[in-house]
């Protein structure tokens, strides 16, 4: 398959919109990416209209377009009926004045291709007693039966598309011209390259409309009408049963356009419930009109219907029908590679998600899959991961928060914008003497702390933190942090116990300056003492002295 599609990886951002609207599940998730699983994309474009942030492209083939201008072949367009909703009030000659400006030999309308092609599908009723027959203009249809649908390929019909069976009629009336599709779909691409030389390249109505302004070329307004253009209405729901003559009386017939019907139309067939019936099957809800390409009107699919309506005639083209061989296309089933595991390997990833009973599969679909086991095979086949389930997360998350809440040693209060107490943890009871979290859960912080804090964090919208103080009430002593949380509107209160540190300081000052006081009082005491030995060596040395005097005289006198 032609890789049609590619991602931007900078731009996936992980929201799962894509395999949520991806009827098959053909999407994987990796490193937080999404991936396009080719062997089971069916190139519906779904993903590509539904992304957020344009993470999905379509390959421009506008530069395989110009080498093919410059190759000397005459390159002629096969234009898609749908072009006149996409470009409002432009006939098929203002587009062929415009196109021939960017060096096209001719443009066509897909609708001749389109006139064979419902030609065919009158023979096939008439001739070939088939009892169930599904169209096979729908590329994406036609890749959802090969794939997914394999034992509803007998009933689909071997035609070529209108693109093909047009391409085709032009190289037979041109040997030497190249051909370029240019339409609303995406599968188209991936069917000119997988089918060969009948389609040599294909632009979307995007890559036409940027192009045409890169060259500056205007379209001019202007429908010219002809009644034979009966196959115009083709892009139409139930458009290719509007241009068929159906004669054939025991037969029923139903046009199917959107995927999620088409598939439930497949089952139905598959299980054996649907005959003689014949079926237009159109990937898109609205068809053709409203492709994942369409540029201006693709969700107003009743303004496309009406400019299809007001533009088609009520006579088929005049055409050169091909033989059965020339239009005649044959499919094969394209087998899938993913295995499906056993009810035990589902069970065990399951419960790796936390799903251990049936209640707690609640197939919310948020992660893309509609149902928890479908998850649970797209993680086996390596398409998913269990991050990808919102619940498992959320559960996981709040686990481990209320682990964090539970263990920390530091009372947490969680208040609202009423500064209504929505959280507490056993911490924090503990230091102001709560019993039970009913007890205080829904009122007023004011019951339990002084709210002037918290209000002044409330009014500034900045924090405050590490402020020690004392509750008086509970007799301790806290640092408190109060920080708010801005996108929650939520008041956030640590407070952190610092009644045994507080008391222990108190007790080194008390110790300190008992301290002190002992030495002043010894340094007092000490200092009389000096005092008092001085005084007593005084009187002791004048008697000396006076002794010694008197001695000293005494021998003098001798």
């Amino acid at each position: 398959m032609a890789d049609c599609l590619t991602l931007k990886k900078s731009n996936c951002k992980n929201c799962y919109k894509c395999i949520r609207h991806c009827p098959v599940k053909s999407i994987r998730f990796s490193g937080n990416q999404a991936h396009i699983i080719g062997n089971e994309c069916i190139l519906c474009g779904q993903c590509f209209v539904v992304c957020p942030q344009n993470a999905k492209q379509i390959v421009d083939e506008t530069e395989k377009v110009t080498v093919l201008l410059n190759s000397g072949s005459p390159v002629i367009v096969s234009l898609a009926p749908s072009f006149i909703a996409n470009y409002n009030g432009v006939g098929i000659e203002q587009m062929r004045k415009a196109l021939k400006q960017l060096g096209f030999f001719d443009v066509e309308e897909t609708a001749i291709g389109a006139t064979m092609v419902k030609t065919e599908y009158e023979r096939i009723l008439a001739e070939d007693n088939k009892d169930v027959i599904i169209s096979s203009c729908c590329h994406s249809v036609n890749l959802l039966i090969q794939k997914h649908f394999p034992s509803v390929l007998p009933y689909l019909a071997n035609v070529l598309s209108p693109m093909q069976a047009h391409c085709a009629d032009i190289k037979k009336r041109f040997p030497d011209a190249k051909t370029v599709f240019i339409g609303p779909c995406v599968a188209k691409k991936d069917e000119a390259e997988y089918y060969g030389d009948i389609a040599d390249a294909v632009l979307t109505f995007e890559e036409l409309t940027s192009w045409l302004k890169k060259e500056n070329i205007v379209l001019e307004s202007g429908l010219d009408k002809t009644e034979e253009s009966k196959a115009r209405f083709f892009p139409t729901t139930g458009g290719v049963l509007k241009t068929m003559n159906l004669n054939q009386k025991d037969y029923t017939y139903m046009a199917v356009d959107g995927l999620d019907n088409v598939i439930s139309a497949l089952k139905e067939i598959e299980a054996g419930n649907i005959h003689k019936c014949f079926i237009e099957m159109s990937a898109c809800s609205g068809s053709c009109i409203n492709g994942p390409v369409m540029e201006h009107q693709r969700k107003n699919s009743l303004r496309s219907y009406m400019a299809v309506s007001e533009y088609a005639g009520s006579k088929d083209f005049s055409v050169d029908q091909p033989d059965e061989a020339d239009i005649r296309k044959i499919f094969t089933g394209i087998p899938l590679r993913s295995e499906i595991p056993d009810e035990q390997q589902i069970n065990e990833i399951l419960r790796r998600m936390g799903k251990t009973i049936k209640a707690h599969e609640l197939n919310c679909g948020s992660c893309g899959y509609n149902t928890c086991r479908e998850k649970a095979i797209a993680i086996y086949q390596g398409k998913a991961e269990s991050s990808m389930c919102l619940p498992f997360l959320k559960d996981k998350a709040e686990s481990f928060s209320d682990t964090i809440v539970r263990s920390t040693p530091n009372g947490l209060i969680v208040m609202n914008e009423q500064l209504e107490i929505q959280q507490i943890n056993k911490a924090a009871m503990k230091i102001m003497n709560i019993r039970y979290q009913t007890d205080i859960l829904g009122e007023q912080v004011s019951r339990i702390l002084d709210p002037m804090v918290f209000l002044k964090v409330q009014n500034s919208n900045i924090g405050i933190y590490d402020e020690r103080i004392y509750l008086a009430e509970y007799k301790r002593y806290v640092e408190q942090t109060v920080v708010p949380d801005k996108e929650s509107k939520m008041l956030i209160c640590i407070l952190r116990d610092v009644t045994d540190e507080e008391n222990q300081r108190e007790r080194k000052e008390r110790i300190s300056q008992q301290t002190v006081e002992v030495a002043d009082r010894v340094v007092d005491k000490q200092m009389r003492i000096v005092q008092e030995i001085a005084s007593l060596l005084g009187e002791t040395a004048a008697e000396t002295k006076i002794a010694l005097t008197k001695l000293k005289e005494s021998i003098a006198d001798e």
